[in-house]
């Protein structure tokens, strides 16, 4: 069996700018014994990422690592090319983040399952017939049905592309999996499949899983033991349970904090965050009875090459002044789809009726133009939302130049930067996407939303791709535009923990319909739909572990030994201590 151990790990990244080099790992020893599961949670820029590609030396060559990465005994440093190249996929395997952007979209998904096997298994899958029984094993043991082996990435969902990675990673049958946030931004019900699936693997299989992500709910689903990273250190380390339900570190509680628990009090209306937006006025902006936006048996129908297919079908929806109202649902139940109706970009189904401010929406360009000044989107990813090459000051003023508002210009941003909460607006006019953060980068969308001063916003996943305390500044942002400026807001999103944190009215979709809509509290708090409870329940919990049971048991299958901590993955025989964590031998 195979083991990975990190000792001592120091990783800096060389850089030829004024700011020197930069330490991304900072002396981390952690232990993950043959069949066991340690979750590593922390966010962007804690040096998670870093340190578990340094397990299979996927570093780049500006990185210099100290202290030792040993794989099954062995330090990976030592390995030649030849035998580190054998040792990913065969011994150790990950599992990317971003299942689109590592398959082949010009390849079937069954055919680069079998390009695995034919370069990292020759010894065991020796022909073309036996390489492609393997692969049709693989779609079985992952769920998926033989036929989408004939698929192309863009044809698959978001969850059924995650599988596929899965079965990749699984094809030469490694010890260790590695799976670095597979499920960020896919909806709950595909969440809870594909942890379901790795914990069934771990259990059945006796693969050690090493797991990293930002939220810890869904690592404590699954990983027996937690490590908590920032800024380059462990700050905390022990079991799950204990590590979500009683945290020690400041920091583990500012990230148990920032994904609110449905149903808790004092989650509702109150995003947790260290920077809550300003509410600038005396008398802070309420929902009104006022409807602003509207839709009525919205219907939107697509032609596919399998004949029509109906996406939205018969959607009432009311919008009210200063309510933010949340859109639920899986991927591919329309949410999206809708949004994209109601703002005028997509074509509806005849008898469909969208109404803003009780009068139809308009069909001529000039008009229909004046009418997205009224009512801006904001997309889901902030970085695909904001040309790279230009600055701050221009992707806000962007949307004023396309509706040939011309007076006070610069007037107009600064106020909008500083409604967003960039402050002092002066500091970021100049700056260029990749050198903000990514909550400061959604400010920036959200800013170029607000210089046209609309009545309604559309948010497309608003922060599906942010960070754990990013995700509450921009929570809090969203409630403040409320307040302050009695905006409404639509927001699509398949967080149900979002909809708890902010919203006013919920409307839970399934397969283009509608099938529950009223106040949050009632619905969340009383769903009466089945989907509604099915989605509910498939939210992870702090501390619950749903999937993996205490001590290690999954499907009643002991994945530990019961020899005490030193048999447990984990900093071994660590102290932690001022941000550090020493390795002073084993157990």
């Amino acid at each position: 069996m195979t083991d990975l151990r990190f000792e001592d790990v120091s990783i800096t990244y060389r850089s030829s700018s004024s700011r020197g080099d930069v330490p991304a790992v900072i002396d981390v020893s952690l232990d993950l014994p043959s069949g066991s599961t340690l979750g590593i949670a922390g966010e962007s820029g804690s040096g998670k990422s870093t340190l578990v590609m340094s397990a299979l030396r996927l570093l780049p060559k500006s990185a210099r690592l100290e202290g030792h990465v040993r794989l099954g005994g062995k330090d990976i440093a030592d390995l030649s090319f030849g035998e580190i190249r054998a040792v990913r996929w065969a011994q150790a395997s990950i599992v990317f983040q971003g299942a689109l952007h590592s398959l082949n979209p010009v390849r079937k998904v069954g055919r680069q399952i079998v390009e695995a096997l034919s370069h990292h298994a020759k010894g065991t899958w020796t022909t073309p017939e036996l390489r492609q029984a393997r692969m049709l094993e693989l779609l079985a043991e992952v769920d998926l049905d033989p036929g989408k082996a004939e698929a192309y990435p863009h044809e698959l969902s978001g969850g059924q592309k995650q599988r596929i990675m899965i079965a990749m990673a699984l094809a030469c049958e490694p010890a260790i999996i590695i799976a670095d946030e597979p499920t960020t931004a896919l909806d709950v019900i595909v969440q809870k499949q594909i942890l379901t699936g790795l914990a069934s693997l771990v259990a059945e299989r006796g693969i050690s899983l090493l797991m990293i992500s930002h939220d810890l709910a869904v690592l404590s689903a699954v990983c027996e033991y937690l490590a908590i990273m920032r800024h380059g250190r462990l700050v905390e380390y022990g079991p799950s349970d204990e590590v979500c339900l009683n945290p020690q570190a400041e920091y583990t509680k500012q990230l148990a904090g920032a994904f609110p628990q449905i149903g808790d009090p004092e989650s509702r209306l109150h995003p947790r965050t260290a920077k809550p937006a300003e509410v600038r006025v005396a008398e802070p902006m309420t929902m009104t009875d006022e409807v602003v936006l509207e839709a009525k048996d919205l219907s939107v129908t697509f032609q596919t090459r399998q004949g029509p297919e109906r996406a939205v079908h018969g959607v009432d929806l009311a919008l009210r002044r200063a309510e933010i109202l949340a859109v639920v649902g899986q991927s591919g139940s329309g949410k999206t789809t809708l949004a994209r109706s109601l703002l005028g970009l997509q074509e509806t189904d005849p008898g469909s009726q969208i109404l803003f401010s009780g009068r139809p929406l308009p069909k001529r360009a000039k008009e229909l133009r004046a009418f997205r000044r009224q009512v801006q989107m904001v997309l889901q990813d902030p970085s695909g939302s904001l040309n790279p090459k230009r600055s701050v000051y221009e992707a806000v003023a962007e949307g004023l130049q396309v509706q040939n508002i011309r007076d006070d210009e610069h007037a107009r941003v600064i106020a909008a930067l500083e409604a967003a909460e960039l402050t002092p607006a002066a500091d970021f006019i100049e700056s260029i996407p990749q050198e903000l953060s990514g909550g400061q980068r959604q400010r920036v969308v959200i800013a170029g939303a607000l210089a046209l001063d609309p009545q309604v916003l559309i948010a497309d996943e608003p922060v599906a791709s942010l960070d754990a305390s990013v995700r509450g500044e921009i929570l809090s942002l969203l409630l403040a535009l409320r307040k302050n400026l009695g905006m409404s807001a639509l927001i699509i999103t398949h967080d149900l923990g979002l909809a708890w944190n902010i919203a006013d009215t919920v409307a839970v979709m399934k397969h283009g319909e509608i099938v529950e809509y009223g106040p949050v509290d009632e619905v969340l708090a009383d769903p009466q739909h089945a989907y509604t409870r099915e989605l509910l329940a498939a939210v992870p919990q702090l501390g619950s572990q749903s999937l993996v049971g205490s001590r290690g048991l999954v499907g009643g299958r002991n994945l530990v030994g019961t020899g005490g901590p030193s048999e447990g993955p984990g900093a071994h025989g660590a102290e932690v201590s001022d941000g550090r964590a020493r390795g002073t031998g084993r157990g």
